[in-house]
C-alpha cells in the first residue's frame, strides 16, 4: 500500500476551503490546505457581506437550501464555542409597494418550504414599528439571519485544522495534479523552485479559480468543467448613523439578492452589492454609482441624506450562469462526473457559501471517506 504525504489536500484556504479541511480533520485524516495569497481567506471570503443568510430564497431540494439552512445552524453553535463575534440582528424582506407583495410571499413560502424557523409576515406599520424610517408596504421578518466576524471565523477553523495535526500553507499557489495508478494524486505546488507531494484524496474550493485548478488535473475531462462568469459587486457606506438595526432587504433582482443593508458589527451602515458582470479581477469602486445606489436605497428608505454615500469596497462572486441566465445550484463533481477517484471538485460556491461552509465541509468529506 502506498504511503502518502497527506491523507487528504484541499486547494483554497476561503471559509469553504478551511471548512473542508476541518471536516476531513476531524475524521483523523491529515490534512494539506494549499492558499496561493499571503494570508487566508484572501480571496471571495474576504470580500462578502459576511451575513449569515436563513435559507429563504433557493429552491426546496437544492444544494443551497439545504446547505444554508444546516450550514447556518452549525454556525451559530461554532460561533458561541469560539466566541467569535456575531449578531443574530434578523432579516426584513420588505416590498416596498402593493406590486412586490406577491413576490415576498413567494419568497415566505419557499422559505417554509426549506425548514426555515421563526418567519413572520408583517404589515407595513408593523415592520415601521420595528424599524422606524422604514417604507414598507408588507415586509416578512426572518429572525435567525445574522451577521458575523467571517475572517476569526477562517482563523478558528485553521486553528482546528491545525490542532488536528494538518497544515495550512499560505502564498503556495497549486501548479497541477496528476492521479497516480493505484488512487491518490501527486501533487506540485508553489511556483518556482516548488515543492511536490503525494495525497490520497483532493479537494479543489479556489473560488474564482475553480475551472483554472480542475484544467490543471491530468485527466481531469474538459467537458466536466462548467463555464464560470464573474459577477463584481460594489458596497457603498453611509456617513452618519446607521437607520436600521436589522437586515433590510428588497425583493431579489435576478441572478443575486440585490442591493441590501446592514449594520456591520462596528456599527456602521453599508449597502450592497449590486451585480455587473465583469471580464477581469477588478475591485475598483465608481464613486460616480453612489447615485444610482441612492435611488434604489431611497425605494426602502426616503430619508437617505444627499452625498451621504461614500464607496466602500468591492467583491466578485464565481458565477456559473451568465447574464439573463438562471441561477443554477452549487456543484460538486466527484467521480460520478469527472470519473477520477478521490477528488472533489466544487464550482459555483458563492452566496450562500460562507453561511453553508460548515455543512459543505462535511458534505464533502462525507462523500470522499464514504467506507
Amino acid at each position: 500500500m502506498t504511503a502518502f504525504d497527506f491523507d487528504a489536500t484541499v486547494v483554497g484556504a476561503g471559509a469553504v476551503g478551511l471548512a473542508c479541511g476541518r471536516a476531513l480533520a476531524k475524521r483523523g485524516l491529515t490534512v494539506l490546505v494549499l492558499e496561493k495569497e499571503g494570508h487566508i481567506g484572501q480571496g471571495v471570503s474576504s470580500r462578502n457581506s459576511e451575513v449569515i443568510h436563513g435559507g429563504l430564497y433557493y429552491p426546496t431540494g437544492s444544494l443551497k437550501a439545504r446547505f444554508c439552512v444546516e450550514g447556518r445552524r452549525a454556525l451559530y453553535a461554532f460561533l458561541d464555542s469560539h466566541k467569535i463575534d456575531y449578531r443574530r440582528c434578523g432579516k426584513l424582506v420588505v416590498a416596498t409597494e402593493e406590486a412586490e407583495v406577491e413576490r415576498i410571499e413567494a419568497i415566505f413560502q419557499q422559505a417554509t418550504a426549506n425548514g426555515v424557523e421563526g418567519l413572520k409576515h408583517l404589515t407595513g406599520a408593523q415592520a415601521r414599528a420595528l424599524e422606524p424610517g422604514l417604507n414598507a408596504h408588507a415586509a416578512i421578518l426572518s429572525p435567525e439571519s445574522g451577521l458575523f466576524a467571517s475572517h476569526d471565523y477562517m482563523l478558528a477553523l485553521q486553528g482546528e485544522i491545525e490542532d488536528a495535526g494538518g497544515s495550512v500553507v499560505i502564498s503556495t499557489p497549486f501548479e497541477r495534479a496528476e492521479p497516480l495508478p493505484g488512487g491518490g494524486f501527486t501533487i506540485t505546488a508553489g511556483g518556482e523552485g516548488g515543492t511536490t507531494l503525494t495525497t490520497r484524496l483532493l479537494v479543489t474550493a479556489p473560488g474564482l479559480s475553480a475551472q483554472a485548478v480542475a484544467a490543471r488535473i491530468e485527466g481531469y475531462p474538459a467537458a466536466d468543467i462548467p463555464a464560470g462568469h464573474f459577477g463584481k459587486g460594489v458596497y457603498f457606506r453611509l456617513t452618519g448613523k446607521a437607520p436600521f438595526e436589522r437586515l433590510i432587504y428588497p425583493p431579489p433582482i435576478p441572478g443575486a439578492l440585490g442591493t441590501h443593508y446592514r449594520k456591520d458589527l462596528g456599527g456602521q451602515a453599508v449597502f450592497g452589492p449590486d451585480l455587473v458582470y465583469v471580464e477581469t479581477e477588478d475591485y475598483s469602486v465608481d464613486p460616480a454609482k453612489a447615485e444610482e445606489f441612492a435611488g434604489y436605497i431611497r425605494r426602502f428608505w426616503p430619508g437617505l441624506p444627499d452625498g451621504a454615500l461614500t464607496p466602500d469596497y468591492a467583491g466578485i462572486r464565481p458565477k456559473l450562469h451568465g447574464k439573463g441566465e438562471p441561477q443554477p445550484d452549487f456543484q460538486l463533481h466527484g467521480s460520478e462526473h469527472h470519473g477520477i477517484e478521490g477528488l472533489m471538485a466544487l464550482f459555483g460556491i458563492e452566496s450562500p457559501g460562507l453561511t453553508g461552509s460548515l455543512a459543505i465541509g462535511e458534505a464533502v468529506a462525507d462523500r470522499l471517506t464514504d467506507g
